[in-house]
């Protein structure tokens, strides 16, 4: 894999050495049980032809080195529009496809004028909506391109890149109104490449695959650069089939001989709670060497109660293996696949101490909280750090977590001062260049456990409270619940608040009361706190980041303006006050 110089060196490589070769396997997503999914088949050499044709057009039109919008649906426009901007010496800047909600709109305005985008890469079907977009926005000088009807370009040029090069932008989860790009160079992504081989054991020419949207560093990096990366295939279906029918990811990896697959925890939650007996009974995983989960939260019980359900279907439990990683450092920062009957390592924590950022056993009938390793890291330094005094950890304290390596990105883009901060991580020694995650963990034996996050730690009479502790608990209270999230809202004191998703749809012939006062009885019980206020929603209310991750602090802003819509809600008068302040 050594030997290049950029990225878009190796993949020319890959379509001159086995243009024959599969790149892609689309699915479609109609198909029934039993796998019945339709696919195309896209090989190297189509993906270089096409990809040479458009990079062509970028060329002629000023792109070399200009950020350029991918925001495509189809899976295939997509790759080729990727590779295209990587042939052309562009940077590619990749977005949620078109949607029609107002937070994805703002999102999307908000990145075309962070980038200072110049052309905008979609296909026929959605170029009418997408020029409306940034036309309403005051962007309709950004040139828009269907990808799908290109038209006649003069030649294409190679490109001279090298480890240094800008190859893409990576936008992060969070505030639709101010986005930040994450600054991924050539050099990265190769780092990060062989960094992520390394740690997961892929193989030159293996199939990977999943549903993960491209627009997220998981599915852009880990299902669809790592397989080029490889000269492998990458088996893809959108992630509206998954959603709609949640076997289709399972029986795409049984059917197409998929060896590493992986997504966020809800993910294989949503497998537990909807594969049927019957669709079980028609699959094979056990081909499926390697089952990624990351991208939030790892909870035990879910690995757990996963590898026990699909043990039938030949699922190993030693193919679950979590992960650590996050766009700042490209993609992948620990983990490790295990040897046979190696499960994933578990420490019980007691749950009171946790709350004080100290790690020890629990007492007999304490409160406890089981913590799940993501391996070791993957590439480059790991360091648990204070964050306050800038003082290294030994293993077995809680604190932030540090990354420092070839795979950590250059920086935000034009955003200097979040970058120092965020990427100039100094220990108290004077160390400096660390990238400091805001995340929280501790190191036992070699091998990193998260146990929360800076900005959403809930602090409550000076205990500190993690957010999925207590959406876990409240989830607890009634099969009928769906997602949830809990954040905290500022007054003369901190409260909690919790939006809880009701799974049946358009039956709400129950106690609405009575299952509001069980939340609150049950955060008392076992937290000791009173919430500030409890909403029963609709499903779908609770957002969520393209990767699964819950979006509190857009769930925070949306209930203090008022913008919920509960089905019902017990709201304590000082915390509706705020919600007037914030309406106002």
């Amino acid at each position: 894999m050594n030997g290049y110089r950029s990225f878009t060196d190796l993949i020319l490589s890959r379509a001159q050495e086995t243009p024959g070769r599969a790149a892609l396997v689309l699915l479609d997503e109609a198909g029934g049980p039993g796998g019945g999914q339709t696919a195309r088949t896209v090989s190297y050499g189509e993906l270089d032809r096409e990809a040479r044709s458009l990079a062509g057009w970028l060329q002629e039109h000023g792109a070399r080195g200009e950020r350029v919008l991918v925001l495509q649906s189809c899976r295939r426009l997509f790759a080729v529009s990727m590779v295209a901007c990587l042939y052309a010496g562009a940077v590619a800047v990749p977005v949620p496809p078109a949607g029609g909600r107002r937070h994805h709109e703002e999102r999307v305005t908000g990145i075309v004028k962070d980038a200072a985008v110049r052309i905008a890469l979609t296909e026929a079907a959605d170029a009418p909506e997408v020029s409306r977009l940034l036309a309403r926005a005051g962007y309709g000088d950004v040139a828009c391109l269907p990808v799908d009807a290109v038209p006649g370009a003069g030649p294409w040029h190679r490109p001279d890149l090298g480890p240094d090069s800008v190859a893409f932008l990576q936008y992060t989860s969070g505030s639709t109104r101010d986005p930040r790009g994450v600054v991924v160079t050539h050099g990265n992504i190769m780092a990060n490449q062989a960094a992520i081989g390394r740690a997961l054991r892929t193989r030159p020419g293996d199939r990977l695959g999943g549903w993960l949207p491209f627009h997220h560093d998981m599915g852009l990096v880990g299902q669809l650069l790592h397989p080029l990366w490889l000269g492998g295939t990458a088996v893809l279906l959108t992630p509206a089939a998954f959603v709609k029918r949640p076997v289709r990811w399972l029986e795409a990896i049984s059917r197409y001989g998929v060896r590493v697959s992986g997504a966020p925890d809800f993910a294989y939650d949503l497998c537990l709670r909807r594969v049927t007996d019957e669709q079980l009974a028609g699959l094979d995983l056990s081909g499926w060497e390697t089952a990624v989960t990351g991208g939030e939260p790892v909870c035990a019980e879910t690995l757990r109660a996963f590898a026990e359900r699909f043990a039938p279907a030949g699922l190993r439990p030693e193919a679950l293996t979590p992960c650590y990683g996050l766009a700042e450092a490209t993609l992948l920062a620990t983990g490790a696949v295990r040897g046979p009957g190696g499960e994933p390592a578990r420490i019980v924590a007691d749950a009171a101490a946790l709350e004080r950022h100290e790690l020890r056993a629990p007492a007999p009938g304490a409160a406890r909280r089981t913590l799940v390793s993501c391996g070791p890291a993957a590439d480059g330094e790991l360091r648990v750090v204070e964050p306050e005094s800038g003082e290294v950890l030994p293993e077995g304290r809680i604190g932030e977590i540090w990354l420092r390596g070839p795979g950590v990105a250059r920086g935000y883009w034009g955003r200097p001062a979040e970058t120092a901060l965020t990427f100039g991580g100094r220990t108290a020694d004077g160390d400096g260049g660390h990238l400091r995650t805001g995340d929280l963990g501790t190191v036992v034996d070699g091998e990193l456990y998260v146990t929360g996050r800076l900005k959403d730690m809930i602090v409550v009479a000076g205990r500190n409270l993690y957010p999925q502790d207590l959406e876990r608990t409240v989830q607890r209270v009634s099969s009928l619940f769906g997602a949830a999230t809990a954040f905290a809202v500022p007054g003369e004191r901190d409260r909690i608040v919790v939006v809880q998703e009701l799974r049946a749809r358009g039956r709400y012939d129950i106690d609405l009361a009575a299952l509001t006062a069980a939340v609150g009885n049950r955060l008392t019980e076992e937290f000791e706190v009173r919430p500030g206020g409890v909403l029963l929603v609709r499903p779908g209310t609770v957002r969520r980041t393209t990767s699964g991750k819950v979006e509190r602090a857009a769930m925070r802003g949306l209930f203090l303006r008022g913008e919920l819509r509960p089905l019902h809600e017990e709201i304590l008068p000082e915390v509706r006050e705020l919600m007037t302040a914030g309406a106002r």
